[in-house]
């Protein structure tokens, strides 16, 4: 499969899903929190099936060829 989340993207996807996993490991936020665990790993792939079904991608031309 190929890449479709760009730079600010997958940045952004990783800090939010950092921040989530920490505030529901910490009790702060409720089970909801887990779900952190999904932006966090679509930014570590670079890989969003949600951008594929939509035909979304942030994925800068060069990366896209790939």
């Amino acid at each position: 499969m190929k890449a479709n989340v760009g730079g600010i993207d997958r940045s952004l996807r990783i800090v939010v899903g950092v921040v989530l996993i920490i505030l529901a490991a910490t009790g702060t936020v409720g089970w909801w929190g887990w779900l952190g665990v999904i932006p966090l790993l679509t930014g570590i792939m670079g890989l969003c099936p949600l951008y594929g079904l939509l035909g979304l991608n942030t994925c800068p031309l060069r990366a896209r060829k790939q």
